[in-house]
């Protein structure tokens, strides 16, 4: 009975309307209440997650990916990709694939990322002659790059999700690969709609013209570099490597491109509050959610369940994919990542699967989720800037899916993918 209240109230909510996060709290408390406990362990709990040392990068991180994107960096990673690949069929498809990836380096989010991109990228497309759904869902695709590339704050929440036992850095090193593989794969599904669609390629500007916006966006590239190569080295924790990258960001954005004003500075902080209250309140939610899973000993169970049903760690790990992409369309990502964590991870270490592969697995599945409706907010923000509904977007989105889910296959089935770089790195 206990868990037709924890899991019925929370379904029922969800149902209603209301948002993850009350859901998850509503759920909780319901539960904690027909259990005879007393309410107040739910927000003891709550301020314990949200108290984590580690996750004070979070609100780092998304407060240099607001300056970068206030800051100009956007529009000269944009143009640095016209650059290197307008040229190619369909190039703006193209553009707005490697300019998310560049700046998905800098972001780690992928609301940056096609807010930043897609607010430039997708007008243009629909003005040289693009269809609209094609513009959004080439850009929604490729912001989910910018989840697998250092500074992912995500990872960071896998990390510690996992009880902290999990290498952030090698965790920032696992996602690269993915990272590429995935905009290699955007790129030939946004070829093979472009030459179907018969749209017309960019010019190329010369190699003189590549050069100089290569210069112009070093500065900014470079942040990818300090943070990725500070973790790794073991000059800085996590959480120091978001404060130094702050500094830059200001640095960079003030002082070298000359483009962050006083107003645009102002725009950014309270843009990265509101952000950061939002996520650390999901993150809160979904911890209390989970500590009561983990009191009710729910993961011991789906251990058990799992491996009832199969021994086969090919089933078991496709099992695991289909509940997480289930999951991901009616859940955010920083739930699905704190609750799944706990409950998974036993689960594919009793079949030998790495932590750290798990962890690309389950951000690469939560990134498809971003992109499904009906809580797909990736979908949702690339839908307004393009004006089109979402039902538009749906109609013609599967090859963009399709690339995503044989990337995610290739990743669970082949460990070298996230493990080979970190490995070599060690």
């Amino acid at each position: 009975m206990v868990y037709l209240v924890l899991f019925g109230v929370m379904f029922g909510l969800l149902a209603l309307g209301v948002p993850v996060a009350f859901s998850l709290l509503g759920a909780t408390l319901a539960t904690v209440l027909y259990l005879g406990l007393p309410p107040i362990v739910v927000f003891q709990q709550m301020g314990s997650d949200m108290g984590s040392v580690a996750l004070l990068a979070i609100p780092l991180f998304i407060f240099t990916g607001e300056l970068m994107m206030k800051g100009g960096l956007a529009d000269r990673m944009i143009a640095l990709a016209a650059s290197l690949v307008g040229h190619m069929r369909g190039g703006l498809g193209q553009v707005s694939v490697v300019g998310s990836t560049l700046f998905g380096g800098v972001s780690g989010s992928a609301i940056a990322d096609v807010s930043a991109i897609g607010g430039t990228m997708i007008p243009q497309m629909q003005k040289r002659g693009y269809d609209s759904d094609y513009a959004v869902n080439v850009t929604i695709s490729a912001a989910l790059v910018a989840l697998l590339v250092p500074p992912s704050h995500n990872m960071i929440l896998y990390s510690a999700a996992a009880g902290g036992g999990v290498s952030i850095s090698d965790l920032f090193a696992a996602g690269i690969v993915p990272a590429l593989l995935l905009a290699a794969a955007l790129m030939v599904t946004a070829y093979v709609i472009a030459r179907g669609r018969g749209y017309r390629a960019e010019p190329f500007p010369g190699f003189g013209a590549v050069a100089t916006r290569l210069v112009a966006a070093i500065p900014g590239l470079l942040l990818i570099g300090i943070i990725f190569g500070g973790i790794k080295a073991g000059i800085f924790t996590a959480v120091e490597s978001a404060s130094i990258a702050v500094v830059y960001a200001v640095v960079v954005t003030g002082l070298v491109y000359r483009h962050l004003s006083w107003k645009d500075f102002k725009a950014a902080c309270s843009g990265a509050v509101m952000t950061s209250g939002a996520v650390l309140f999901i993150i809160g939610a979904a911890g209390a959610f989970g500590w009561l899973m983990a009191y009710l000993q729910v993961p011991a169970m789906m251990v058990d369940l799992i491996q009832g049903l199969t021994d086969n760690p090919i089933l078991v790990l496709l099992l695991i994919n289909v509940i997480l992409l289930l999951l991901g369309t009616f859940m955010d990502m920083a739930p699905v990542i704190i609750i799944a964590t706990p409950i998974f991870l036993p689960v594919v270490k009793a079949f030998d699967v790495d932590p750290v592969q798990f962890g690309v697995i389950l951000i690469l599945n939560c990134g498809i989720g971003l992109i499904t409706p009906p809580v797909g907010s990736v979908q949702f923000v690339g839908c307004a800037i393009g004006r089109i509904s979402m039902a538009e977007s749906m109609r013609t989105i599967w090859p963009w899916y399709a690339a995503g889910v044989a990337v995610l296959l290739l990743v669970t089935f082949v460990p070298a993918l996230s493990l080979w770089l970190p490995t070599l790195l060690k």
